[in-house]
């Protein structure tokens, strides 16, 4: 089994399951760290988190290195932070952050591939149905590659005030 270190500031800690979920859907985007061969690798997504089935959709190319890693290897560490300012006078930066464990697993069912897309493109368009009209063929369904995170562990931390002062 694996054991988690927990977060050693406890006033800081988020254990709210539906506060690290909004967070996620908030987000603008996620950062996962992924390895091959003992050396690190990390990217930064646009994403959509489906709250039923909780998990994270991101797209990519059909082919890379992040594409290479995740085939052999599919675990990653990922976070999502909200950024709250730099607190002025304090050397402090304020911030919201959802860090997150799971596996990859890329698409192939084209009903689960435009869900994705759906998911994706209402979390991030200001006018969604304009842009799935446009951008959802089944031409385009076909082409993409959607990677699918599902989530194992999640942990969340904020520090949206000055605690400690120098």
């Amino acid at each position: 089994m694996n054991v988690v270190k927990g977060i050693r500031r406890k006033e800081k800690a988020i254990d709210n399951e539906d506060e690290m979920i909004s967070i996620l859907e908030r987000a603008k985007y996620i950062t996962i760290a992924m390895c091959q061969n003992n050396e690190p690798y990390l990217v930064t997504l646009s994403h959509g988190y489906d709250k039923e089935n909780h998990c994270i959709y991101f797209h990519c190319a059909q082919e890379g290195k992040k594409v290479d890693i995740l085939l052999q290897h599919n675990l990653v560490w990922g976070q999502a932070i909200e950024d709250c300012g730099y607190a002025k006078g304090s050397c402090d930066h304020l911030y919201v952050s959802i860090h997150f464990k799971g596996r990859v697993v890329f698409i192939e069912d084209v009903k689960e591939k435009e869900h994705a897309l759906r998911v994706m493109i209402n979390s991030l368009e200001p006018d969604p149905e304009k842009v799935i009209k446009e951008q959802i063929t089944k031409k385009s369904i076909r082409r993409v590659n959607i990677g699918r995170i599902d989530i194992d562990y999640m942990s969340g931390k904020k520090s949206k005030e000055v605690i400690i002062s120098f």
